[in-house]
């Protein structure tokens, strides 16, 4: 049983670990304890060895506050990012930093009996490669694609299991706490955390991938829904044009704008003659390497790389003013694998809403690309276990480590 002591011990780390630094008097207001309380949590926790005092706050005149930090090896977080195809595995220390090389796999999730063990499986083998102690692990964060339901821990599109969830079966394996969600909603989340969204109230985070993913941050919080669905923009019907959806229907977003369409349209463009580079760079329907090609392409400034791009950026701006006038963000953010092509994105966009768009709505709304980048869904699912950090039972099945149970019990 976790004492009150240890639980506002653990919202002290859990502050640290999103804000980097902070002084006590900060820290008092996030935990909403008093400052000499703060003081003693604090002064308990450099003790023993979870803290540090970091340098002094910028001078405003008088006596400058002391900052801490949380000391960057103290524990670990295992996070998993998943697309429908690849799957990535970190383990990062309390300042996000790579432990070793994140481990990549292909695992196609679609009607794969077998995505799920083997998924298990790759995270067991990638903790024993770290040579870190299980003990010093929080927990395993895991973002996928499909309707997640976080609370439940159940994916409904993918790795379907019974009688356990997802979340229950890993858990199980690795006797590790488990965490999942949707990995639109979590690199929504690290944005908030430690990107260009982070002190923002309203904004929308576009997930360009192989589909056209959605997160939304609402009065400055994670926006889930009612069951926890809420941000499927890529199948939200904008086309007569035929095509079919990875949901079964016509016509969505994703059939216009998905890095997979770029690509299928690539391919379709050089049979007719096109003159580029990606002649000579694509690679054989390969998605990776050829979504790469893509982007490096228009980056350099080859013309049919930037057409493809714009045209694409063009739709992904007609589903964009479908949000403004929904929503009405602050900010809409490029993230994701898509990222990558950088401003690229911004000029078409900005043409559709210039057109679709209610001009007051969308005046005073910025189109911005991520500084996270293709790194962001690990860096929310590792987010993810630190949101859950004060609220994780110490059972003994997942944590035998004396500095759990000193933490916990003081």
């Amino acid at each position: 049983m976790m004492s009150k002591k240890g639980l506002y011990k653990r919202k002290v780390l859990k502050h640290l670990y999103f804000a980097d630094m902070l002084s006590c008097a900060e820290l008092s207001v996030a935990i909403e304890k008093s400052l000499p309380v703060t003081t003693r949590l604090l002064n308990d926790l450099i003790k023993e060895g979870y803290v540090l005092e970091s340098g002094q706050a910028p001078s405003t005149g008088g006596r400058r506050a002391a900052m801490y930090c949380i000391k960057k090896d103290v524990f670990y977080i295992v996070s998993v990012a998943a697309d429908q195809f690849t799957t990535r595995i970190a383990v990062l220390n309390m300042q996000n930093k790579q432990v070793q090389p994140v481990v990549k796999m292909t695992l196609p999730l679609a009607d794969n009996a077998q995505a799920l063990f083997l998924l298990t499986e790759k995270i067991e083998a990638a903790i024993a490669a770290s040579g870190i102690n299980r003990q010093y692990i929080i927990g395993v964060g895991v973002g996928m694609p499909g309707f997640v339901d976080a609370v439940l821990g159940v994916n409904y599109t993918f790795l379907a299991t019974a009688p356990e969830t997802v979340k229950e079966y890993i858990s199980r394996q690795l006797q590790l706490p488990v965490f999942i969600d949707n990995d639109s909603r979590l690199i929504a989340l690290a944005e908030l955390r430690f990107g260009v969204a982070r002190e923002q109230q309203h904004a929308m985070v576009i997930n360009i991938g192989w589909g056209i993913g959605l997160g939304m941050i609402v009065n400055g919080k994670l926006f889930r829904g009612h069951n926890g669905f809420a941000g499927e923009l890529s199948h939200i019907p904008l086309f007569m044009n035929g095509r079919l959806c990875s949901c079964g229907k016509t016509g969505c977003l994703e059939t216009e704008t998905s890095l997979q369409i770029v690509i299928a349209k690539a391919y379709k463009g050089i049979e007719a003659g096109k003159q580029t580079v990606l002649t000579r760079w694509l690679q054989q329907q390969q998605l990776e390497p050829d979504a790469d090609a893509i982007m490096n392409a228009a980056a350099g400034g080859d013309r049919f790389a930037v057409e493809l791009l714009s045209e694409a950026g063009y739709n992904i701006g007609r589903g964009v003013a479908v949000l403004i006038h929904l929503m009405n963000p602050e900010t809409i953010i490029l993230s994701g694998r898509g990222s990558a092509a950088g401003k690229i994105w911004q000029a078409p966009i900005q043409q559709a809403l210039n057109e679709h768009c209610i001009p007051r709505m969308s005046a005073h709304t910025n189109i911005v690309v991520s500084n996270l980048g293709h790194e962001a869904a690990l860096t929310g699912a590792a987010a993810l276990v630190m949101e859950n950090y004060d609220s994780i039972l110490l059972d003994d099945t997942y944590m035998r480590s004396n500095k759990y149970i000193a933490l916990t019990a003081n």
